[in-house]
C-alpha cells in the first residue's frame, strides 16, 4: 500500500474514533429529516422510476452510517456483521416509522407508505455493510 493511501486511511481512522462527532452528525441528520418531512415535497431534479425510493435509501444510509460509527467507531474488536446489520435495521426501522407517521400530519404529504419504510431499512442494511467494511479497513491501517 502506498504511503499516500496509508496516510488517508490513518486520518479516516482518527475521525472514525470520535464518537461525539458522529452523535452530533446523527442529531443533525434527524433534525434535517424532521424539517424535510414537515414540508411539502421539494423538487429534486429529473424524474425516473423509483427515484423516491432511491432518495429514501440513500438518506437513511447516511443516517445509519453516522449512528453505527458513533456506536462502534472505537470498538476493538469490532462486533460481528450480524450486530451491524441488526443495529442498522433497528435504527432505520424505528426512525423510518416515526418519519412516515410524521408525514401523515403534514399537509400535502402522504405517510404510512410501507415501500418508503422498506427503502429506509434497505439504507440501514447498506450502511451497516459499508460501515463495517470501512471500520475494518481503519483497524488494519492502524496496525
Amino acid at each position: 500500500m502506498s504511503r499516500r493511501r496509508l496516510w488517508c486511511f490513518r486520518i479516516a481512522a482518527r475521525l472514525l474514533q470520535k464518537p461525539l462527532l458522529w452523535w452530533l452528525a446523527v442529531l443533525s441528520w434527524t433534525v434535517v429529516l424532521w424539517m424535510l418531512s414537515a414540508n411539502t415535497p421539494l423538487p429534486s431534479g429529473p424524474s425516473f422510476p423509483l427515484k423516491d425510493k432511491l432518495l429514501h435509501c440513500t438518506y437513511f444510509a447516511g443516517g445509519a452510517f453516522c449512528f453505527l460509527t458513533a456506536l462502534w467507531g472505537r470498538s476493538r474488536p469490532l462486533p460481528g456483521a450480524a450486530r451491524f446489520l441488526f443495529a442498522g435495521l433497528l435504527f432505520t426501522g424505528i426512525i423510518g416509522a416515526i418519519d412516515e407517521l410524521h408525514q401523515t400530519f403534514t399537509p400535502g404529504r402522504f405517510g404510512n407508505d410501507p415501500w418508503d419504510w422498506l427503502a429506509d431499512m434497505s439504507g440501514g442494511l447498506l450502511a451497516a455493510w459499508l460501515c463495517r467494511r470501512l471500520l475494518l479497513k481503519a483497524v488494519q491501517a492502524q496496525s
